[in-house]
């Protein structure tokens, strides 16, 4: 059982949210389809099509879609792939982890999967499949391998995948798992883990089933991965693109005491495992100095951390851009999975610093995971199944 801690400790000094000015939020989270229930809601999200449909993954290989109705009773089955995912409570970190429609999804009908594959062990895919019918069904024998990355352990798998603004895919992958990156792969552009990975879907190259683009950071760089977009990361969970201006946010789940949010920035280095979120990181961890990995010098601050006498385990969401709370708008939510608090951080454009951050009332279970709507509205999930949304106080 998840340990639950009170609200007062949001004004412990020993965190950085004590320096960061805290007044509630004007929302509140609510239940919403209240007579559905799912298994391990992972993803929610649109289509880019269809305004009144929501799509919900699970993370044991099943999609899901309904009606954006209040009173909605049904799911329509979508896709399902159970046979081929592999999970098990106790490596809950493997699964179906992402799921997006390409942004061009109306034209080619094509969808992208990130799972983990029953065989072999602890190996992580990207996979393109087709809908047939405008997102009704997805075509299970439509099937095309385009990423295949070997995981070293079961946990620190990331998995969020999203198109960019750009028209590419971004992948969000951990460390390979274990604890304090044993491999030293936060560190090391030659290996894709610890990274978000930006490629091109629709330019295909003939020995591989993407290509790189061009202007992509490391590109040229001898020993480096030139998938690679940002690195020095221990476990992305989650990223998503601000609709409105662009920019990548990124949650990145701490290892001993503290816990980040990232604006990423193309070449950025994150600093995981030399350090924590703003800490040095315990030097008794575990630490290799691999071959072709540069000095870390130059390293990103997170734009926000908090301290674990906070929460343990961060989920990252959505800068607000919906029209049913303007109170939130360009606030970034997001949340704790152990202690189940939610905030919205308020983040300043040109300083490029967070001004403010809000606690939102909610029902403090944990929160798996954040999604939209076609109409850019805020849902979230959790380990029971349930999803819930936001309105206005």
């Amino acid at each position: 059982m998840h340990r639950l801690l009170p609200a007062l400790l949001l004004a412990l000094p020993c965190s950085a949210l004590a320096e960061v000015p805290e007044t509630p939020a004007a929302v509140k989270a609510v239940r919403v389809f209240e007579e559905l229930r799912f298994d391990r809601p992972i993803v929610v999200t649109h289509d880019g099509v269809h305004a009144d449909r929501i799509y919900v993954a699970e993370q044991k290989g099943r999609i899901v879609s309904f009606e954006k109705k209040p009173d909605v009773e049904e799911t329509h089955e979508v896709l399902d792939i159970r046979a081929k995912v592999a999970y098990a409570d106790k490596m809950n970190e493997e699964g179906l982890l992402g799921f997006a429609f390409h942004p061009k999804f109306a034209e080619n009908g094509l969808v992208f999967l990130y799972y983990t594959l029953k065989d072999p062990k602890h190996t992580s895919v990207v996979c393109e499949f087709t809908s047939p019918d405008g997102g009704k069904t997805i075509d299970p024998a439509s099937e095309k391998e385009i990423l295949r990355i070997e995981q070293p352990f079961w946990n620190h798998n990331g998995g969020t995948i999203a198109f960019g603004p750009d028209g590419h895919l971004y992948v969000g992958l951990g460390d390979g798992g274990s604890g304090g990156d044993p491999k030293g792969n936060g560190q090391n552009l030659a290996t894709l883990l610890g990274s978000i990975l930006r490629i091109d879907v629709d330019r295909r190259t003939e020995d591989a089933k993407y290509s790189v683009p061009k202007d992509n950071p490391f590109v040229g760089r001898k020993g480096a991965r030139p998938e690679i977009w940002a690195y020095g990361l221990r476990n992305v969970w989650r990223m998503s693109f601000d609709r409105e201006t662009g920019r990548l946010w990124a949650a990145d789940v701490g290892q001993n005491l503290w816990e980040e949010i990232n604006v990423i920035e193309k070449g950025g280095n994150y600093g995981w495992n030399v350090r924590e979120a703003l800490h040095p990181f315990n030097p008794k961890a575990p630490k290799v100095e691999p071959k072709n990995t540069p000095t870390p010098k130059g390293l990103i601050d997170p734009v926000f951390e908090y301290h674990h006498d906070v929460g343990k385990s961060i989920t990252g969401g959505y800068v607000y851009r919906g029209k049913a709370m303007p109170s939130l708008v360009g606030q970034y939510v997001y949340a704790d999975y152990v202690t189940g608090l939610i905030w919205a951080l308020e983040y300043d454009e040109k300083s490029g610093k967070a001004v403010a951050n809000h606690p939102i009332e909610g029902p403090k279970l944990p929160v798996m995971s954040f999604g939209e709507d076609a109409a850019g509205e805020l849902y979230f999930t959790t380990t029971f199944g349930l999803l819930y949304g936001f309105e206005e106080k």
